[in-house]
Order: structure tokens, then C-alpha cells, then sequence
């Protein structure tokens, strides 16, 4: 059946996600998402289209954050937009600096920076983000989980996720007191 299926790229969104430690004790992460057409576009009011494989959006985001993941400065790049007025957008992430990235965060988000706040495709990336940031950060978290003073990160992590379930075996492996029966 499938084998009768041709298939035609006509757009390639790209969202690349990196961590980082820095110098001055604090963490960055940043989003980056770039699309691009297999075809030329032709943008709302450009008088000419975009030829075939240039980026239609190259947008950057950075979070900068201390130690229990607190935005400490939020800013985006935007040197590709399809309008001219976009960029503006980026000054609405001054907002972020403050929160915490944990439980409530992307509905926080899109309370302050949805719809006409900012801009969409910053939206997006900022999800992502956060998940990048607590893998980015997991080593000194898993560190802190394994001393004394751990168990309420341990009992936080308890259901989180599929294999965190409190009757599945990693639960049962790591932490056999946290262990819950069926």
C-alpha cells in the first residue's frame, strides 16, 4: 500500500534545542526554529516571492536561568520574519524573567505572551524549552535526588511519567519504599 504513496516536501519547519552551562554560575537555553519552502512563496505584502529554500522564519530564544530553573533574562533574536513590524514582538519576553519553569509553566506563558502579545512562533519554541532546560539541568537534579535531603524531589518524580509510575519497575529499582502495589 504504501509503496503506491509518492510523497512532495512542500515545507521543512527546524527546531533545534541546546543547553548550556555558563561561566557566571547561571544556564542558557536556546530555541532556535527555521522555516523553509520546497517551492518559492509569495508572502502577504512582498512584491516579490521567496525563492525556494530560504528561510521564511529564523527565530532564536533565549532563557537565561539560575540553578532552580528561574528565568533570569529572556530575549529572541529574529533576523528572518515574513513581516517587518515582527521582531517587535521579542520585547514581550521581559515578562518570563521571574518564573520558574515547572509545573503551570506553558499555561503561564500563553497567558502573558498569546495571541497578539507576541509572537507565535516564540510561543511555540518556549514548551520545548522548558523540557530542554530540565534535561539540560536532570545530572545535578538525579544527584540531589539520591541524598537525605532528596525525598521530596523523589516523591515529586513518583507518577510524572510512564515509566516513573509508582508500580513500575524503576520506581521499584531505584526507590523500593516509594514502591506502590497494585
Amino acid at each position: 500500500m504504501a509503496d503506491t504513496i509518492t510523497r512532495e516536501e512542500l515545507h521543512h519547519r527546524q527546531i533545534d534545542l541546546r543547553f548550556y552551562n555558563r561561566s557566571d554560575g547561571l544556564y542558557e537555553v536556546v530555541g532556535r526554529l527555521i522555516d523553509t519552502k520546497t517551492l518559492p512563496f509569495q508572502r502577504p505584502l512582498q512584491s516579490a516571492p521567496i525563492p525556494a529554500g530560504e528561510h521564511l522564519h529564523d527565530i532564536s530564544v533565549h532563557l537565561v536561568l539560575d540553578a532552580q530553573l528561574v528565568v533570569q533574562q529572556a530575549w529572541a533574536d529574529m533576523p528572518v520574519t515574513p513581516f517587518d513590524i515582527c521582531p517587535q514582538a521579542a520585547s514581550a519576553l521581559t515578562q518570563l524573567e521571574g518564573l520558574r519553569i515547572g509545573g503551570g509553566w506553558n499555561k503561564k506563558v500563553r497567558e502573558l505572551l498569546g495571541g497578539a502579545a507576541s509572537c507565535t512562533h516564540v510561543l511555540e519554541l518556549l514548551g520545548p524549552m522548558a523540557t530542554a532546560a530540565w534535561q539540560g539541568i536532570s545530572p545535578q537534579r538525579l544527584a540531589q535526588m539520591q541524598t537525605a535531603e532528596g525525598e521530596e524531589q523523589r516523591l515529586k518524580k513518583i507518577d510524572s511519567c510512564y515509566a516513573y509510575g509508582a508500580d513500575r519497575e524503576v520506581v521499584a529499582r531505584l526507590w523500593p519504599q516509594m514502591r506502590r502495589e497494585d
